[in-house]
C-alpha cells in the first residue's frame, strides 16, 4: 500500500480516538441507510428508483462500515490511510445512493459532506482537495447519468453545483480547522511537557538539596521530605511521610507553632539525633494565604566546619610566614640548651631546668611542624607498591629512630604481597603520627606501648591497621576524633590525627577509629581498590 504522509504534529492517541469516532458515524450513517431500504420508514420519503440496486449498496455499505470501524480499532492501521479509502467508499456510496434513492438526494449529499469534513481531519490539504474534486467529479457524472436515463425526478443544476462548492469549501475549513487545533494541542503538549520537566527539575534540585527540606500540611503532618532531610532524621520517605512534625522533633514542632502564630522565628540552632547534630531551622509559607509550610533545616555543624577549614586554611598561611622567624630563635635556643648540658661546670640542680628548656624547645618545634603540615598541602602522586614490604621497612626504621624503653613497635598480619594504591611519602607521614600517638597514649600505667601494624584485606580493600594495648578511648570522645585542635593530652595540639585523615582524603583512602573488644585502640587506612591501569 503506497504512503500518505501523515499531519503535522497532534497526538496519535487523539487521531485514532477521533478516527474510531468517525467510523461510528459512517455506521450510523449506513444503518439510517438500511432503515430507509428495509423498513417501512423508507415509504416516508418516497420510492426508490432501483430497489435492487438501493438495496446492494445499503448492504454492502454496512458490510464497510463495519470493516473500516474494526480497522480503526487497529493500532497498527495509517491514519491518513483508512481515512483516505474511507471518503472513497463514501462517495461511491453516496453516488449510487442518490441515483437508487433520487427523493433522498440532498439528505445523502449532505451526510457525504459531513463524512467529506471528517476526513479532510486526517489528511494534508492537496488531498483532502482531491476527495472533494472526486465526490464532485461524481455527483456531475451521477446528475448526467439521471437526465440521460429520465429518472423521473427533476433535480436541478444549481442544486448540484451548490453541493459541489460546499464539497470543496468544507474540506478546506475544515483542514484548515483541524490544523490549528492540531498546533494548539501540539503547543499544549509542548507547554505541559515543559512544566513537566520543570517539576521534575525542581524536585530533583530540593531532593539534591544539602539543605534538608520538609513539606509541612495544615495538619503538621510531612508531606515530602529531601534527602538531606531523611538523613537528618535517619529515617526514609515512607517513614517520614505521614508523620507530625512533633513526632519527629518536639522542639521543632513546638518552634514552628510559635512561628505560625507570633512570625517570630528562632534560629537557635538545636541538637537533634544520637550524634546530637546541630539544626538550625527556618520556615516559609508555600503559598502567601495557604498552611502548607517549607521547612529548611541547616545543618549548623557543616557551616561549622567550613568556618573551621577557612579558619586553618588563613592559619596554614600565616604559619608558612612565621615559620622562618620562629625556626631560627628556636634553633638558637636548642642549641645553647645543648652546650650547656655538655659543659662540665653546670651544677646538678641546674642540669634539671636545662631539661625542662630542651623539653619545650621540642614540644615547641613540634607544634611548629604540626601547624606547617597545614600549609603544604602537597598534591597526592599515587603509585602502586607492596604494602607489605613498605610496612616492614617503616618499622625498621622507626625502631631505629625510637628508643625501645619508649615502646615496642612490630608488624603482623600476611605475609604475602598486597598491592595498594597511596602516595609514599604521605603513608609515611600518615604511620608516623598514628604509631607515636600509639606510643604516647596506647598504654597501660606501669607498663610500656605494644604497638602492631598490619597489612590486611578488608571488604576487598587493601588496609593497613594500627593497634595498641592501651585503655582505649572514651566512647564520648570518639566522635571527635580527627577535628583539628582537639586532643585530650596537655602536650597535644589536636593536629596530628587531623593532618593524618586529611592526607589519607587526598589519596583516596579512609582512616577510622575502630573499637577493640579485647581492650586497645586501631586506626583502620582503608585504600581504594587496585587501579586496573597499572595491574
Amino acid at each position: 500500500m503506497f504512503a500518505i504522509p501523515a499531519p503535522p504534529v497532534y497526538t496519535a492517541g487523539v487521531l485514532r480516538r477521533e478516527l474510531y469516532l468517525f467510523a461510528l458515524y459512517r455506521l450510523l450513517e449506513a444503518s439510517l441507510l438500511a432503515l430507509m431500504v428495509f423498513s417501512p420508514v423508507g415509504a416516508l420519503i418516497g420510492e426508490p428508483h432501483n430497489p435492487l440496486l438501493a438495496q446492494v449498496v445499503c448492504g454492502a455499505y454496512l458490510l464497510a462500515s463495519l470493516a473500516l470501524l474494526q480497522w480503526a480499532r487497529s493500532s497498527t492501521a495509517g491514519l491518513p490511510e483508512q481515512a483516505l479509502i474511507g471518503a472513497g467508499v463514501d462517495v461511491v456510496v453516496a453516488t449510487l445512493a442518490v441515483h437508487a434513492l433520487p427523493t433522498a438526494g440532498p439528505g445523502v449529499a449532505l451526510m457525504l459532506l459531513v463524512n467529506l469534513g471528517a476526513a479532510s481531519l486526517f489528511l494534508p490539504l492537496r488531498l483532502g482537495l482531491f476527495t472533494a474534486c472526486l465526490a464532485a467529479l461524481a455527483m456531475l457524472a451521477e446528475y448526467v447519468w439521471s437526465q440521460v436515463h429520465q429518472t423521473g425526478v427533476a433535480r436541478p443544476l444549481a442544486e448540484i453545483l451548490m453541493f459541489t462548492v460546499s464539497f470543496f469549501a468544507m474540506v478546506t475549513l475544515t483542514q484548515q480547522l483541524g490544523r490549528r487545533l492540531r498546533e494548539s494541542q501540539a503547543l499544549a503538549e509542548r507547554r505541559g511537557q515543559e512544566a513537566e520537566n520543570l517539576a521534575g527539575i525542581n524536585e530533583l534540585i530540593i531532593r539534591r538539596m544539602r539543605t534538608g527540606v520538609l513539606m509541612i500540611d495544615d495538619g503538621r503532618r510531612v508531606r515530602m521530605a529531601n534527602e538531606a532531610a531523611m538523613r537528618l532524621f535517619g529515617e526514609d520517605e515512607d517513614r517520614l511521610e505521614g508523620r507530625t512534625l512533633a513526632e519527629l522533633s518536639a522542639e521543632l514542632g513546638a518552634r514552628l507553632e510559635r512561628w505560625l502564630q507570633g512570625g517570630a522565628l528562632d534560629d537557635t540552632p538545636l541538637l537533634h539525633g544520637p550524634e546530637q547534630l546541630e539544626i538550625q531551622p527556618r520556615f516559609a509559607r508555600l503559598l502567601t494565604e495557604g498552611d502548607t509550610v517549607l521547612v529548611f533545616l541547616d545543618d549548623a555543624s557543616l557551616v561549622a566546619r567550613r568556618a573551621e577549614s577557612l579558619t586553618l586554611s588563613a592559619m596554614g598561611r600565616f604559619s608558612a610566614s612565621l615559620a622562618h622567624e620562629i625556626r631560627n630563635p628556636l634553633a638558637a635556643i636548642s642549641y645553647s640548651v645543648q652546650l650547656l648540658e655538655e659543659s662540665p661546670d653546670l651544677p646538678e640542680s641546674d642540669r634539671r631546668l636545662v631539661q625542662i628548656i630542651h623539653q619545650q624547645c621540642q614540644r615547641t618545634n613540634g607544634i611548629v611542624e604540626s601547624v606547617l603540615g597545614l600549609a603544604r598541602r602537597e598534591r597526592a602522586v599515587t603509585e602502586q607498591f607492596d604494602l607489605v614490604a613498605f610496612v616492614r621497612r617503616f618499622v625498621d626504621e622507626f625502631q631505629q629512630l625510637v628508643p625501645t624503653e619508649n615502646g615496642a613497635l612490630r608488624s603482623a598480619g600476611r605475609e604475602r604481597p598486597l598491592q595498594g594504591m597511596f602516595d609514599r611519602r604521605h603513608l609515611h607521614q600518615v604511620l608516623t603520627v598514628l604509631v607515636q600517638n600509639a606510643i604516647n597514649y596506647g598504654r597501660m600505667p606501669g607498663e610500656s606501648a605494644r604497638v602492631t601494624i598490619a597489612v590486611a584485606e578488608r571488604e576487598g580493600r587493601p588496609a593497613i591497621e594500627v593497634n595498641d594495648r592501651g585503655p582505649g578511648i572514651p566512647e564520648a570522645v570518639v566522635p571527635q576524633l580527627g577535628r583539628p585542635f582537639f586532643t585530650t593530652s596537655e602536650h597535644g595540639t589536636g593536629l596530628g590525627l587531623y593532618i593524618a585523615r586529611e592526607l589519607c582524603r587526598a589519596n583516596g583512602a579512609s582512616l577510622d577509629y575502630v573499637a577493640v573488644p579485647g581492650g586497645g585502640a586501631c586506626f583502620r587506612i582503608l585504600m581504594s581498590g587496585r587501579n586496573p591501569l597499572l595491574s
